[in-house]
């Protein structure tokens, strides 16, 4: 699978995990040259609190748009150390 944005190649890994339709990437399988830590959060009741990365590629930026949980829940403990993307971000194999 890979996620990509603007051009750019986000992430790519052979092993993602899917949740609610999904595609969570390894921490390790992402460019974190395209990623800032952003001050954003949310809660899932079932999966604990999202942690947000904002993107920037090629001069451009796309706020709040890969998301991970640093202490997943158990209930959604094979999502720990990795990300997820949404506004834009292709996921595509």
């Amino acid at each position: 699978m890979k996620a990509i944005w603007n051009g750019k190649v986000l992430a790519e890994s052979d092993h993602t995990e899917v949740v609610e339709n999904n595609h969570y990437f390894p921490a390790d399988s992402i460019n974190r040259d395209f990623f800032v830590e952003s001050d954003h959060h949310t809660t899932c009741p079932w999966k604990g609190l999202a942690s947000y990365y904002s993107i920037n590629v090629d001069g451009r930026t796309n706020q709040n748009a890969a998301w991970y949980y640093p202490e997943p829940k158990d209930a959604a403990k094979q999502i720990k150390d990795h990300v997820a993307f949404w506004k834009g971000v292709e996921v595509t194999e």
